[in-house]
């Protein structure tokens, strides 16, 4: 799952950017209002870390641009100052959450668990194809009444899939939702995770199945019967 951090403290994004990799998350960085913003236009974020002090301005007025333009991506605010006044004009600014500085990154990534589960309550509650069913509150799948246990990624990659069902989900696509920009990849690592869910969900006993759409991406169908 892809997350945007928009903070000038390379050494803060560093930290983060190790902490959040290991509970699965892949994490692009801006260092400006400005580049915060052109990223915004481009990429599309499961949810946002914002600064509200940046060199070339305030946070709060990336804030208010986004939620003008009808960009309605979670967001956490992260500033050095904590006072009641603070945080009433970022959360009108448009902020969903807010963390005070400095702040232990379990913390942070609760705070950004929360903000995902919120969302995908006021979207959906359960994606069902063929006998898996996905719960993108709690983030669990069953296959045929089954709990199934998936790694970080292999439970974004279904996600992603099972949220688009019957649609072709380009690999390009794939790569931008569950990889950073900054990640190396591997010129088949979309492939090997493909190959790991399908072989997850072959054992499980699913009736749908991810099929390769060459040259295109991948799409989840439900097998016929």
């Amino acid at each position: 799952m892809r997350l945007l951090i928009v903070e000038d403290s390379i050494e803060l994004v560093d930290m983060l950017r190790r902490q959040l990799g290991q509970v699965g998350f892949a994490l692009d960085h801006a260092g400006s209002v400005q580049d915060g913003l052109l990223m915004l236009e481009v990429g599309h974020y499961a949810a946002l870390i914002l600064d509200i002090g940046l060199p070339d301005g305030s946070g709060l007025e990336l804030a208010r641009a986004m939620r003008a333009r009808g960009d309605d991506t979670p967001m956490l605010l992260l500033t050095a100052h904590g006072s009641v006044a603070d945080r009433v004009a970022g959360l009108g600014a448009g902020g969903d959450d807010y963390l005070v500085k400095p702040f232990a990154p379990e913390e942070l990534i609760a705070r950004i668990r929360a903000l995902l589960r919120r969302s995908a309550m006021i979207v959906d509650r359960d994606v069902v194809c063929g006998n898996i069913r996905y719960d993108p509150v709690s983030r669990t799948v069953t296959v045929g009444g089954t709990p199934t246990i998936l790694s970080a990624r292999e439970l974004d990659m279904l996600a992603l899939l099972i949220q688009r069902h019957d649609r072709v989900v380009a690999k390009t696509q794939i790569e931008m939702q569950l990889f950073g920009l900054e990640e190396e990849l591997g010129s088949n690592a979309v492939e090997v995770y493909i190959h790991r869910l399908r072989r997850r969900l072959s054992e499980a006993g699913a009736t749908a199945q991810v099929v390769t759409i060459r040259g295109v991406g991948y799409m989840l169908l439900e097998s016929p019967a």
